[in-house]
Order: C-alpha cells, then structure tokens, then sequence
C-alpha cells in the first residue's frame, strides 16, 4: 500500500512539474521561437499550432490569391496574443511576430511590461534607431527589439527625427510601446 502511495505521489509531482514547464514555454521567447510558434512555422500549419485557441486572418486578404497580410492568435477566452506577419515566399514561414500579451517574455524576463531599465540591464543594446513618433531599440544576439514612445522621452529629444538617440538619454522608467520579433 505504502509503495502504491508513493508512485501516486512521484506520478503526480512529474505531471505538476511537467505542466509547469509546458505553461512556461507557452510564452517563452527564444532567439528561434515565440511560446508555441517556432521560427521554421509554416503558415498553413498555424490552425494546428493553435488548436486551443482561435486564429483570424485578415479577410480582403484572403479572398485575392489567398494569401493573409496579418494573422491574429487570441486565446480561447478572446485575448490578443500575438499578430503574425507572413512572409511572401511561395510557402510561407512567419517573417514578424508583435507580442501582445505580457505572460511572453525572452529568455531573461523582458516583456511588455518592462521598462528601458530592463532591457538594458538584462540584454545587450546593438542599436537604437529613431524615426518621428518613437524609437526602437534593437537587442544584440536576439532577434526582438522594442519600441519605445519619444512621448517617454525628456521634451528637448521628442520633436526631432534627425537626432541620435543614445541610450543614456532613454529614462530607465520608460515603457515599452511594442515588442516584436522579427524573423526574416
């Protein structure tokens, strides 16, 4: 009796474990996936990846030759979690994934509800480029880089697109507007 108790504790403690590994990878983002979505993906197979939740695709879209501009992945509870970008190869792979949900995180726990501060302490900033309304700053050896509002910015950087933005200007609470992934 006491050697059946003790398997039924050891099955149930491997199924806990094993649950909570698989909620985890759910929403990690590696340098090639993005929780369930793998980087070789194919699009025609995303109703499979997502079987539990539901995907839309774009439907102008659809009815010319169709090929989907974007595709949105909700939880079956109607949540947004991401937005795919296809690419435009003959079989299309996923070229740019914007996380929405701030359960995915990298590999390090950076994620929408992050700050600038961060990112900086837990990546590698390869570069920050600057365009009217925000500024994105791209990660080194990762393929996510973020966008940040210039509205988070001092006054005095907001207004110019010409200027370089370094990151020592950026404020350590700035907020992360967007994170994507891009694959292509």
């Amino acid at each position: 009796m006491k050697r059946i108790i003790a398997v039924i504790v050891i099955f149930t403690t491997f199924l806990l474990f094993n649950c909570q590994k698989e909620e985890k990878n759910t929403f990690l983002i590696t340098k090639n996936s993005v929780g369930k979505l793998d980087r070789t993906s194919l699009v025609r197979d995303l109703d499979l990846i997502y079987a539990d939740d539901s995907i839309v695709k774009d439907t102008l879209i659809l009815n010319l030759a169709n090929r989907s501009k974007k595709v949105k992945v909700f939880e079956k509870g109607g949540k947004l979690l991401l937005t795919l970008t296809p690419s435009s190869d003959s079989i299309p792979t996923i070229e740019n994934v914007r996380i929405h949900d701030p359960r995915f995180v990298t590999e390090k726990g950076v994620g929408t509800l992050s700050t600038f501060k961060d990112i900086k302490q837990k990546h590698t900033i390869k570069k920050i480029l600057t365009s009217t309304n925000n500024i994105l700053v791209i990660l080194k050896d990762s393929k996510v880089y973020f966008t940040i509002d210039k509205a988070e910015l001092p006054s005095s950087l907001r207004y110019s697109s010409s200027v370089n933005i370094e990151a020592v200007q950026i404020p350590d609470k700035a907020k992360i507007k967007y994170m994507m992934v891009a694959w292509d």
